[in-house]
């Protein structure tokens, strides 16, 4: 008597099982979607480049003469002033051409002193007939023969007393030494080209970056933008500056085209040095509280309309604006279709907007939605108990269950 309820009650839990799986599954037909809100906030556009800090102002320092380095009176990250000694080379061989030098021009004096009697002697012998006319002009010949070897004479001594000037090096700014290329002892030779022997930076406390902004990106860099910038020296700190300068002259580098970007940075702390790399940010728009979506909400498309062909669009569409109203500058608002879904809606409606600036994470929303809307970043398809992810619209196409 007590075993009959058991098969009754083993089928009413098959029943109730059944029940909350088919009610499972019918519930999880259907699409569920994944959505973003539109937002109101500051949204900032920025061209990116790289770049190397340099010193404003930076002199090579060289010798105009061959020899040896007898003294060097600075190192490195000396300061100097202008004009201050800061190297010697051994003057021993020129300071014998300037001895040599004046030897010659005492030989050159004494011969024009003598030309110089003898011409005044003939003169008087010609004067009393006791002498020939070309005995005279012999004379004078000789005597402006003497003039001239006294100035080439002159010009020798000058020619080494300047060599012999030019083995004391100094420097021409005030600044710092930033590269010493030569020790003592060593030879420099300058019979070809001038060899550097200090680098010297005129102020450290303000420099530039040169960086190189690709053609697609110059349209849109003007003089006083606003740049920030970091180094891997200091990676959680950000750095500001502004454009100085954009220079015309093209960089090709493997068929890529960019231009040279000059930029004003001010380091009174003396933390950026030479040569360290650069990150730019030019900032070439900027809204401070504007209306923004996520890209990935633009870039979404349902998975009906994935395999829809998109019409070519006309190249020259672009072009077609009248000369006297050109489009503003990476500023020009286009149209764009969105999903959004409002409010106790199982299904979104396709809106077209308008969008302006975007930072590459968010785009500003001119017209065509309003803050707290949702649209739509996603689609996930659910089929019966299992859900999958919704096509992807940059795939090859959608996937099947």
């Amino acid at each position: 008597m007590l075993k009959r309820p058991l098969p009754l009650v083993i089928g009413i839990v098959v029943v109730i099982l059944g029940g909350l799986l088919f009610s499972k599954y019918r519930s999880g037909s259907g699409q569920s979607f994944q959505t973003v809100a539109v937002t109101r906030g500051p949204i900032t556009q920025a061209v990116t480049a790289t770049g190397t800090l340099n010193p404003v102002q930076n002199v090579q320092v060289g010798s105009q003469v061959s020899g040896n380095i007898q003294k060097l009176f600075v190192d490195f990250n000396s300061i100097v002033k202008a004009n201050q000694v800061i190297a010697q080379i051994d003057p021993v061989v020129f300071q014998a051409s300037v001895n040599q030098a004046e030897g010659d021009l005492a030989n050159a004096q004494a011969a024009l002193e003598l030309a110089r009697l003898n011409a005044v002697r003939t003169q008087a012998l010609v004067a009393k007939q006791n002498s020939a006319q070309s005995d005279l002009d012999q004379a004078m010949a000789n005597l402006h023969q003497a003039e001239a070897n006294v100035k080439i004479k002159e010009g020798a001594l000058e020619k080494a007393k300047a060599d012999l000037d030019h083995c004391t090096i100094t420097s021409p700014i005030d600044g710092i030494v930033i590269s010493r290329s030569v020790d003592v002892g060593q030879t420099v030779a300058a019979s070809l080209q001038a060899p550097v022997i200090f680098t010297i930076a005129n102020d450290l406390a303000k420099m530039q970056i040169d960086s190189n902004v690709a053609e697609a990106d110059v349209g849109g860099v003007t003089i006083d933008q606003d740049v920030d910038f970091t180094v891997d020296a200091f990676p959680s700190q950000t750095f500001h500056g502004k454009v100085i300068q954009v220079r015309n002259a093209p960089i090709t580098v493997q068929n890529v085209v960019t231009y040279d970007t000059v930029i004003g940075v001010t380091n009174p702390d003396l933390k950026l040095k030479p040569g360290m790399t650069a990150n730019v940010s030019i900032i070439s728009a900027h809204r401070d509280d504007t209306l923004k979506l996520a890209n990935s909400a633009l870039r979404f498309r349902l998975p009906d309309e994935v395999s829809t062909p998109v019409p070519k669009r006309d190249p020259s569409a672009s072009r077609r604006q009248p000369a006297d109203k050109p489009a503003p500058l990476r500023e020009r608002r286009i149209e764009r279709n969105v999903y959004v879904l409002p409010a106790n809606a199982s299904k979104p409606t396709k809106t077209t907007i308008k969008t302006g600036i975007s930072d590459g994470v968010a785009t500003e929303i001119l017209e065509g939605l309003k803050e707290d809307d949702r649209v739509v970043t996603g689609v996930t398809e659910n089929s019966g108990a299992t859900s999958t992810p919704a096509t992807n619209p940059f795939g090859s196409g959608p996937r099947r269950p």
